[in-house]
């Protein structure tokens, strides 16, 4: 296992020097300086020692010319490319030169003066720059060349001889173990920046990966500090705050009255240190509310930061209510729906067939009793056959919801058509108040559908309100500048609060005598044109007094606020 390292160190080192990595080019013209240094050098002291002892010794002096010349033009020319590090001729410019020329200057200099302290620069060169094949080889030359030098420069027989020999073998050794210790520290350095280049790479292509995924989230984003600085927000949380799209972080939560409820709910989990789950309204006056789930995560903080609780971040995930009002409710009706469905399109050729079976039978009849009985059987017959028939209504008002195209109603003209046309068919029993209250006003909102929603709305106001002629009431009006509604008002009793909350699901009523689909599909044609529908007690003014009564409001989108054209929260049901 330690050979297969050793072998992959290797190999990844070969491909960075290969590739002409930053740092081994640095170091090989660190080198390189250091030897035009080391030159100079040697040219000064050859020159001043010359001054000094007025002794001539012009081969060493052009053996140093020569040596700053070479230097200098391979500093110059060799400098931008590093060679292979695996031994070869590429070395001889360099290595090959060092050894030569401190060859010849210690074998040219008649002084007491050593020059072998130089072989240290080509042997850390061939250890740092090199493979350990030729680190390893340029000192065993120098462990040569120095024995040799001790076989030349003393008597062969004497114990001076020996002393030179001994002191040779000392110093290569010692030049070995500093070959072998430097090579293995410069592999680890290198295996060191692999992995970390490694890393960096990794970690660039997971912060691309995560970032792609942000921007792409359905589900709105920001990260935030405790200065409530949003420092990061993808476009599905920008347009969840209810911001223009050219928005971008960096901007503060507490910029806009409306984000003040994110503000504080960053407040809190900051001062409990823990995740936070609330649901949030963000109300201005030129929009519409925005309903908000959202979850609040910490990270951890920084250690290393001067000031470790200056450094947590907020990260809230945003999810619109109204997609997750739908979508609970696609998954829990799901089932149940295609049921109904299947069972509604399935009972009417049996009911059909009761009825008339019903009726044929009525004519032979005579008796009251039997009489009576029938007209029950005819009468919930038809009561199941129009349960049936709003069951698979649910469908075609799909099909209309999908298929309808945008269109623009004149609010009051509208609504004052329908009340007349609603009140035409029973006017003696559909007596009420009509207030227009937003004259020149156009909503986005089909006819049609807006027809459907009123009459569904006067049904159930007609159905539980008192009697006199000021208990229902139908009036429009502008909550604020662009922005208007409409409101079916009853003096009927209060809702009980277990009934309330399940009003616009579908198939829920108080009423045994009612299939619960009327609210359920109203609220689906509001939604599908960017409106909302809801319910509360209400008080108005009448002739008699003051009156408390339930009054369900659909409120428009605002002007010029355009919807998605795939916007549709309506559940879909097979048949």
């Amino acid at each position: 296992m330690a050979t297969e390292g050793f072998f992959a160190t290797s190999l990844a080192r070969q491909r960075l020097l290969r590739g002409q990595d930053p740092a081994f080019l640095r170091l090989w013209q660190g080198f390189l300086t250091g030897r035009v240094v080391v030159a100079l050098a040697l040219l000064l002291l050859q020159l001043m020692g010359q001054m000094l002892n007025q002794a001539a010794e012009p081969w060493i002096i052009g053996v140093c010319v020569l040596y700053l010349a070479g230097t200098l033009a391979l500093r110059l020319f060799a400098g931008r490319a590093a060679p292979s590090p695996q031994a070869g001729v590429q070395w001889l410019p360099s290595i090959g030169v060092d050894l030569a020329v401190v060859s010849a200057l210690q074998l040219l200099h008649t002084g007491s003066m050593s020059f072998t302290p130089l072989f240290g620069l080509p042997i850390l060169m061939a250890s740092v720059l090199g493979t350990l094949t030729l680190a390893l080889g340029t000192t065993a030359a120098v462990t040569i060349l120095l024995l040799a030098w001790a076989w030349w420069g003393g008597d062969h027989n004497g114990a001076e001889m020996a002393q030179r020999s001994l002191q040779a073998a000392l110093t290569g050794t010692g030049y070995f173990i500093v070959a072998f210790l430097v090579q293995q520290l410069a592999l680890r350095l290198v295996r060191e920046q692999h992995i970390a280049q490694t890393s960096r790479a990794t970690a660039m292509v997971q912060q691309q990966v995560s970032a792609l995924v942000i921007q792409n989230l359905s589900e709105g984003v920001l990260v935030l500090g405790e200065d409530f600085v949003v420092r990061n927000a993808n476009p599905a949380g920008v347009r969840l705050l209810g911001a223009e799209s050219t928005l971008s972080a960096p901007f503060s939560l507490l910029a806009r009255p409306p984000w003040q409820a994110l503000a504080a709910l960053a407040r809190r989990s900051f001062r409990q240190n823990a995740p936070q789950v609330a649901e949030v309204n963000l109300i201005s006056e030129d929009q519409s509310p925005i309903g908000l789930h959202v979850r609040t995560w910490l990270t951890a903080p920084d250690s290393a930061a001067p000031d470790a609780s200056e450094q947590r971040l907020c990260v809230m995930f945003l999810h619109d209510l109204r997609e997750l009002e739908a979508r609970l409710r696609t998954e829990k009706l799901a089932a149940m729906g295609r049921m109904s469905a299947a069972v509604a399109h399935e009972i009417r050729n049996p009911l059909a067939a009761i009825v008339q079976a019903n009726a044929l039978l009525d004519e032979d009849l005579h008796d009251p009793t039997h009489k009576r009985l029938a007209q029950m059987i005819g009468q919930n017959a038809d009561r199941l056959a129009h349960i049936a028939e709003e069951i698979l209504d649910i469908a075609r008002v799909q099909h209309q919801i999908d298929h309808a195209a945008a269109a623009t109603v004149a609010l009051d003209d509208n609504v004052a058509h329908i009340w007349r046309e609603w009140q035409a068919h029973a006017a003696p029993t559909r007596q009420g108040t009509l207030a227009l209250g937003a004259p020149g006003m156009h909503v986005e909102f089909d006819a049609e559908h807006l027809r459907r929603v009123l009459v569904n709305l006067l049904d159930n106001a007609l159905r539980y309100r008192s009697g006199d002629s000021e208990s229902l009431q139908l009036q429009t009006r502008m909550d604020s500048p662009g922005q208007a509604s409409v409101q079916v008002w009853s003096d009927g009793a209060p809702l009980d609060q277990s009934v309330e909350r399940h009003l616009f699901e579908p198939f829920f009523s108080s009423e045994s005598r009612s299939s619960g689909l009327g609210l359920y599909i109203c609220r689906g044609l509001c939604e599908r044109h960017g409106a909302s529908i809801g319910y509360q007690r209400a008080h108005r003014q009448t002739q008699t007094g003051d009156r408390s009564g339930n009054a369900f409001t659909v409120r428009f989108r605002g002007t010029g606020l355009v919807a998605s054209p795939d916007a549709s929260l309506f559940d879909t049901i097979v048949v």
